[in-house]
């Protein structure tokens, strides 16, 4: 093959290529009928020409939805009893992980997220009743932590702990002496304690009268100025979300968990403190410095006391009488009568509630013929004080008083046992309620207990100048506290007398004098000191339980003005009670 002719097949062979490379590079230009789709059997049923069956248009796939995380509470460590509700679900684990947003625990180990929820539970360092000790320094309580003291007033063997707080009480302090620090599930009653001379670390609401409650740096649950920020045995929890681990809580389930949370076992809202008090008779000496020094002057130095309470007791044994003459302190007669001015005493010490069980209230009637019982009522009234134990006439005498306060509601019932028989209410006259043979008070406290009414029943008893029950008190007084009676005082006693637990019931056989000249008493021949020693109750109600007893004392003063024992004499007096009381 010549070059020429090679040259030129080579260029035709050029010319093919792009030829094709145009065709292939080219749209494809649409017919005027789409390419049918067919559907034979429609095809051979209609005996027609097959139609077109457009294509299916796409479709999103739908969004996903989150799935509910299930609802559980991850405890860090076990929390106190009654705090959690029983229908709160909940697991342990220390840290979170990918399934743990909800943390709850101690608000000093709290991770970092947002604090949905905060509790605040309160304990109390408790011990058996009969311990002289009311305080205890900070220094001291961490010595007993660590098995040792050098305070002689801690006579305790054992401290029992909550298991639900010991891991904080340990990172606050360090390991605890294992013989004397006993870390448990549940506090042992308050007979062992008192068997095993031991003291405990108690909830506040699980308080319990058999036991004393010692304040810390005079820092107690019990006071009414109370502070849980101050006091070392105030523990607080938080519930917490974590917020880049969220599973997709509902927030009805979120708010149903809070809602499952209490947020303290000490509510302001469910607490009464009342103060019951023995003997006034605010006759002779008494009145008489009333009148020289001022109405006012009986209460000064204990006002304090009485006016904090949210309900205050007084037992005034002797009517008011419009023509009571000036006050003899020199006076024998034990017919008595109090000048209608000195009811401001009453007022001023923040008087609630007035006891008409005395036997010196129709000491007027028996005198001069005149039933001052309707006078003395509204006077009461005049100054928004209720009254109990005596009446108009028998049926109100022996009707009980109920007063509500924080949603506890207390009822008060009293009785005169000994006379004299003109002191006592009648069909037609007025005067103290008779105690009889104490049957109806017992089926009436019974009846007011099973109502859920707390009742306290005081009684105008036999008078004797003895510190120590005898048989006959025992026999009567028990019965009320088996009844249902959270406190049986006897009203009467000149002199203290002892105490006694019966079932769930405080029992006090004679609290003293309160306003009552008597600096001392002479019988055989010895002068006993005592009747110048006055115990003043200080009860603490919580939910309408009674949860604590406290013994304020004090010592009178110039014939009619007690002031508070200094350290010294309250621990001589309080130690003759607990042997009085066979303790």
């Amino acid at each position: 093959m010549t070059h020429r002719k090679r040259n030129c097949l080579l260029l035709l062979a050029a010319m093919l290529i792009s030829f094709q490379t145009l065709i292939a590079c080219s749209p494809v230009l649409p017919t005027n009928e789409p390419e049918p789709t067919y559907s034979p059997s429609a095809a051979v049923e209609n005996n027609s020409l097959p139609t077109a069956t457009p294509d299916p248009q796409p479709t999103n796939p739908p969004e996903a939805t989150a799935t509910p995380a299930p609802l559980k509470l991850y405890l860090s460590e076990p929390v106190p009893s009654g705090m959690l509700k029983d229908d709160v679900p909940i697991t342990y684990k220390r840290r979170y992980a990918s399934d743990t947003t909800l943390w709850f625990g101690p608000a000093v180990d709290a991770p970092l997220g947002d604090v949905l929820s905060t509790a605040t539970w309160t304990y109390a360092l408790a011990a058996p009743f009969p311990t002289i000790l009311d305080d205890i320094a900070s220094d001291d309580f961490q010595d007993l932590w660590f098995g040792q003291t050098n305070n002689p007033g801690i006579s305790a063997k054992f401290l029992y702990v909550p298991v639900s707080i010991a891991p904080q009480l340990k990172r606050l302090w360090g390991n605890p002496d294992t013989a004397t620090v006993k870390i448990v599930e549940s506090i042992p009653n308050p007979d062992t304690l008192w068997e095993q001379n031991a003291w405990a670390i108690i909830p506040f609401d699980e308080l319990n009268p058999k036991l004393k409650v010692i304040s810390i740096e005079r820092k107690s649950p019990l006071f009414k100025d109370f502070q849980s920020m101050d006091y070392p045995l105030s523990f607080q929890y938080q519930l917490v979300q974590e917020p880049t681990l969220n599973p997709g809580y509902q927030p009805e389930d979120i708010q149903r968990l809070i809602d499952g949370i209490e947020s303290t076992n000490r509510d302001p809202e469910k607490m009464t403190t009342l103060i019951m008090t023995g003997v006034t008779a605010l006759v002779r000496a008494t009145a008489y410095r009333m009148e020289i020094n001022g109405i006012t002057y009986p209460g000064e130095q204990i006002a304090h006391w009485l006016r904090e309470a949210d309900i205050t007791h007084i037992s005034n044994e002797v009517s008011f009488y419009e023509d009571c003459p000036f006050p003899d302190p020199h006076n024998r007669s034990l017919l008595f009568c109090s000048d209608p001015k000195y009811i401001e005493l009453f007022d001023y010490v923040g008087a609630d509630i007035i006891e008409l069980t005395g036997n010196h209230n129709n000491d007027m009637l028996y005198v001069h013929g005149e039933d001052v019982t309707d006078f003395n009522l509204d006077l009461y009234q005049q100054y928004n004080l209720k009254t109990y134990g005596g009446g108009r006439n028998l049926e109100d005498a022996m009707a009980p008083t109920i007063l509500t306060h924080n949603g506890n509601r207390i009822a008060f019932i009293g009785c005169n046992a000994p006379g004299p028989e003109f002191a006592w209410a009648g069909e037609d006259q007025g005067g103290a309620a008779p105690c009889g043979d104490f049957q109806w008070m017992i089926d009436e406290i019974s009846r007011l207990s099973k109502e859920g009414v707390l009742p306290i029943a005081t009684l105008q008893y036999y008078e004797d100048y003895y510190n120590f029950p005898e048989i006959h008190h025992i026999r009567d007084f028990n019965p009320l506290a088996q009844a249902g009676a959270a406190i049986v005082n006897g009203s009467q006693a000149h002199r203290p007398k002892g105490m006694a637990f019966e079932g769930d019931g405080f029992i006090d056989y004679g609290l003293g004098n309160l306003f009552f000249d008597q600096m001392g008493y002479t019988i055989n021949g010895e002068n006993l000191q005592q009747t110048s020693w006055e115990v003043i109750q200080r009860h603490t109600i919580y939910d309408g339980q009674l949860l604590s007893t406290e013994l304020l004392t004090a010592k009178l003063f110039d014939y009619a003005q007690p002031r508070p024992m200094t350290k010294k004499e309250r621990a001589v007096f309080i130690s003759e009670l607990f042997t009085a009381s066979g303790w």
